[in-house]
């Protein structure tokens, strides 16, 4: 099989590998589709992602869907031929979560993930023709449901999972940084039952897509005024130089949930006005249990198509990569196989 291998800074190779046989437990996946996200790009780019740092080959690819190809032994569902997603976390070892935590899995001080270089050996992802996947991490579709759109059901649920941290029925709320992630907020908050939510970014083409995925009003950053008394802010961008203007445009006592991933080294930033306007500022990491979520958000019609700018064939994928780091792209999918 062909799959999509990062073997060091700028060294991307689509290599022939064997194909997978599924163990015990396993599923054997036809990949169909697959989104490129900025852990692709850090590897890709710099051979490390945050403090995980590439030290062999690795499969990149997290957010994926595809189809069943067969059963490993003790296997009796999903059935041949379903159509699946993934749940790309896989906890390790069995140290129990404090009661504080109950239910945050996300937060376990060990977890595998697809095409990760956290652990040696690295977990590969699922940029391939074809992978093995234990069968507790699969999420069979809805029907109706795509596997080009379930590519996207990880970050939806790393979306919701933001939202998720504060109640948003019927509040108002404003995204800063419209990437996928922050688009993908967007239309996580609306399908919460947020009442209005004002998207903000530098760029008009990124407004658009917010807008395309159900944000009520934009602001250019820069051009426009920043909204202000905001009470629920979610930023998206994950750059220390825009804290200081989303922690003023929080009101006195609201919320910013910080999605966006932050540098992991120091960095020059304004934070008075956390203290003096008590604003509450959380964190939101990856997620637990949501992709569920995300994909029963998908059967109801939950529309993530606006956020797709590119798509690639597997053997573009080195393509693929420059236009999903370049300006004006949202979400790039590989076609990984045909589609059945």
């Amino acid at each position: 099989m062909r799959a999509v291998v990062v073997h060091g800074a700028r060294d991307l190779r689509v290599d022939e590998l064997p194909d997978p046989v599924p163990a015990p437990g396993e599923v054997l996946v036809r990949m169909e589709w697959g989104g490129i996200c900025g852990s692709d790009l850090a590897y890709w780019r710099h051979g490390r992602s945050g403090t995980a740092t590439l030290r062999h080959p690795m499969v990149l690819g997290h957010e994926v869907a595809g189809r069943v190809v067969a059963l490993g032994a003790g296997v009796d569902s999903p059935a041949v031929g379903s159509a699946v997603t993934f749940q790309p976390a896989q906890l390790v070892g069995d140290t129990p979560l404090p009661a504080r935590l109950a239910g945050r899995t996300n937060l376990h001080p060990h977890v595998r993930y697809f095409g990760s270089a956290a652990f040696d050996p690295h977990t590969d992802g699922g940029f391939s023709e074809l992978k093995a996947v234990r069968a507790e991490q699969v999420r069979v579709l809805p029907a109706g449901v795509s596997t080009q759109h379930a590519a996207l059901a990880e970050p939806l649920a790393v979306a919701m999972h933001a939202v998720g941290r504060v109640p948003v029925r019927g509040r108002s709320a404003v995204v800063n940084g419209c990437g996928p992630i922050g688009a993908l907020v967007v239309a996580a908050l609306k399908h919460a039952g947020a009442e209005r939510v004002t998207a903000c970014d530098l760029s008009p083409d990124a407004l658009a897509i917010a807008r395309a995925m159900g944000a009520d009003d934009t602001v250019q950053v820069g051009q426009d005024t920043m909204p202000e008394d905001a009470e629920l802010v979610f930023e998206a961008s994950g750059a220390p130089a825009a804290l200081a203007g989303v922690l003023r445009a929080a009101a006195k006592g609201g919320t910013v949930v910080q999605v966006g991933n932050l540098p992991g080294t120091p960095v020059e930033v304004t934070l008075g006005d956390l203290v003096s306007r008590e604003i509450t500022w959380i964190g939101s990491y990856r997620f637990s249990d949501e992709i569920y979520d995300a994909v029963a958000a998908l059967g109801a019609g939950l529309d993530v198509s606006p956020l797709v700018t590119h798509v690639f064939d597997l053997e573009d994928a080195e393509r693929a990569m420059a236009a999903a780091a370049a300006p004006g792209s949202s979400k790039v999918l590989l076609r990984l196989a045909p589609a059945a």
